[in-house]
């Protein structure tokens, strides 16, 4: 790195051997230091100074969300470009912060990497001060619904601390009590468990979660109090008309696998035993497991379905959301019995992969992707028509409603790769970029951030989380492409080995 003050040489200052996150932190305070001399912002630094041009960009980008994008510590999904205006899951007030992904607990969770590599104390406030508020909107049933409002008269809910009213129902959909949980433990960690109030919210919500679990090994998608005994039975066909019988009316008290609930949990779960040492976290996370291998469905569809009832049959959630076979969370399960294996190394998790991943593949449309549903037995693509709050189903994907995924990309190859690694004794994470294209990423995360700190995004009609009705060509500001650039940076710096 081109240096203009000697005392602030590499060479000098590093011990060997280092590491590349030392490194990277005197890195990160040589280049600070720099800004503060010199004067420089991160776009004067020489095209070579690409590790100083990082940190400078990262810290710019974190300064601006902190100190102007942030209320109360947390944050919603989206802002307008001068913060007049704020969106989570619809128009959002000052006073109300989001936890569903990609929320509060997404940016704090990037203003915890940028610590970890960095070492800057300015990250960790940030963070604590995102976890501290979680603690605030953290409900009396132990976990968190999709956002927490700070104005008494309020959207609120019924919080812990006795501010709150209305319902108390803590929720798995999204991620949503899960990625809470996850800042608040990685949180306590950073701090040294010297935080009462964060520490106290991370066991309280951990005891809540498992609590929440059923015998079976399943978790519900809200729960407001803990779960009562279920019977230990596989998944089945149900022996009646799906379609116009079997409808629950509170489903969500039922065996839940979809948006992912499972794969949230099951990080959740593994976080906490590896920060706490806690043995009850690893037999949740193995019963989890076992539950995962009971609700495969026998052939000739061995997947997994969204929903399942006490008798585990596949079951209705929402009104278009029917009992099938669901390839989104189909695929969720099998990389999460494959986070479980790697956790575990029991082997009985990675056995019914293979079969599973055989059906999928046979089940691929003509263009490569996968139908969200499948018909129970017959296999055929299930889909839904709309005319006003009236959904019918239909093998027709010629007028398909707007507001769901009804086609999956397909992630099979990976998975198999993954799979194929795993039963052969190996390790592997999911590819990330590295090398030359994590260096041209950075190189344009760097350019594309403005003067002010700013990632601005413009609306090209894409589906986002939340569903905000912007026009097309709106630029905005968005919490989860400051917590994505974030990161990337951060595993750009913590990369660096000196060269």
């Amino acid at each position: 790195m081109a240096s203009d003050n000697p005392n602030c040489s590499i060479g000098n200052l590093l011990p060997m051997p280092f590491t590349a996150t030392g490194y990277v932190r005197i890195l990160g305070i040589c280049t600070l230091i720099l800004l503060v001399v010199s004067g420089r912002s991160f776009a004067e630094a020489a095209p070579g100074d690409l590790p100083e041009q990082a940190v400078l960009a990262m810290r710019k980008a974190a300064g601006f969300f902190r100190t102007e994008v942030a209320s109360h510590g947390g944050y919603v999904y989206y802002y307008s470009v001068d913060l007049k205006q704020r969106w989570g899951e619809g128009v959002a007030t000052s006073d109300q912060v989001w936890v569903q992904p990609p929320g509060t607990p997404t940016v704090g969770m990037a203003y915890l990497k940028a610590y970890e590599v960095i070492g800057d104390r300015f990250y960790l406030d940030a963070a604590t001060e995102a976890a501290e508020a979680l603690v605030y909107g953290q409900l009396q049933s132990g976990g968190w619904t999709n956002s927490i409002d700070f104005n008494p008269r309020g959207r609120v809910a019924r919080y812990r601390n006795g501010r709150g009213r209305g319902k108390n129902n803590s929720s798995l959909d999204d991620g949503q009590t899960q990625s809470a949980i996850r800042l608040l433990v990685s949180v306590d960690k950073a701090l040294g468990y010297k935080h009462v109030g964060i520490h106290e919210s991370a066991i309280f919500a951990l005891d809540a979660l498992l609590a929440a679990q059923f015998h079976n090994g399943a978790f519900p998608q809200v729960w407001t109090s803990p779960v009562g005994p279920q019977p230990v039975i596989r998944a089945k066909y149900p022996n009646y008309d799906w379609r116009t019988e079997g409808r629950i009316k509170n489903y969500w008290d039922m065996y839940t696998l979809n948006d992912n609930v499972a794969g949230w949990v099951a990080r959740t779960l593994i976080d906490a035993y590896e920060v706490y040492g806690d043995e009850r976290y690893k037999a949740a996370l193995r019963r989890l497991g076992d539950f995962l291998l009971l609700a495969r469905m026998p052939d000739p569809q061995p997947a997994w379905a969204q929903q399942y009832n006490y008798d585990m049959h596949p079951v209705w959630a929402r009104k278009f959301e029917p009992p099938a076979i669901a390839s989104d969370e189909s695929q969720e399960v099998i990389k999460t019995l494959m986070d479980i294996y790697s956790e575990t190394g029991d082997r009985k998790y990675l056995g019914p992969i293979p079969q599973a991943l055989r059906y999928l593949r046979r089940s691929l449309l003509p263009d490569g992707r996968l139908a969200r549903f499948y018909e129970l037995r017959t296999n055929r693509p299930l889909y839904m028509s709309r005319r006003g709050d009236v959904y019918t189903l239909t093998y027709d994907d010629s007028d398909l409603p707007d507001h769901y995924g009804w086609k999956i990309a397909s992630r099979l190859d990976a998975l198999e790769a993954r799979h194929r690694c795993l039963a052969g004794g190996g390790a592997t994470e999911p590819t990330t970029l590295t090398g030359a294209a994590l260096e041209r990423k950075v190189r344009q995360i760097i350019d594309d951030l403005d003067e002010r700190g700013r990632w601005k995004s413009t609306y090209t009609a894409e589906r986002l989380v939340g569903q905000p009705k912007f026009q097309l060509g709106r630029r905005y500001i968005a919490s989860e492409v400051f917590s994505r650039n974030t990161e990337t940076l951060s595993r750009y710096l913590l990369e660096i080995k000196g060269d």
